[in-house]
């Protein structure tokens, strides 16, 4: 087993090491998306701990996200906008321990994630 999870994670880094900029945003919309759910698990689970620390990993994409914009570009303002909405919906599902506010956050992920795939799509980008 020990061998396996070497394995995957090397796999893992290659994959992270050899992306392109447009596959990279995409592992970090389908990161987010993944624990915005392990998120509502705790949530649902009544684990404050896994759900806390799963909304901290989706904030920090967010924040990543954000810090990647350029600003010399109009539609960037409008990304950070969203980015900015969405975080803020993060923090108050961690405070609130709030599973619809979560749910409302992750749906706005998914929407962002979904318009990527179709914009890579559509440049052909892999």
């Amino acid at each position: 087993m020990a061998t396996y999870n070497k394995a995957a994670a090397q796999y893992q880094r290659n994959a992270v090491q050899t992306a392109s900029p447009a596959k990279l945003t995409l592992m970090l919309y389908d990161g987010a998306v993944k624990f915005a759910n392990i998120a509502l698990e705790g949530l649902e689970e009544g684990d404050i701990e896994k759900a806390h620390n799963n909304i901290i990993k989706v904030q920090n994409i967010i924040v990543e996200f954000r810090s990647t914009l350029d600003m010399k570009y109009p539609v960037a303002k409008d990304f950070d906008v969203v980015y900015d909405y969405i975080y803020r919906r993060l923090v108050e599902a961690n405070m609130k321990k709030d599973k619809e506010i979560m749910e409302e956050a992750l749906r706005h992920i998914k929407t962002m994630r979904d318009t990527w795939k179709e914009v890579m799509r559509l440049n052909n980008a892999t």
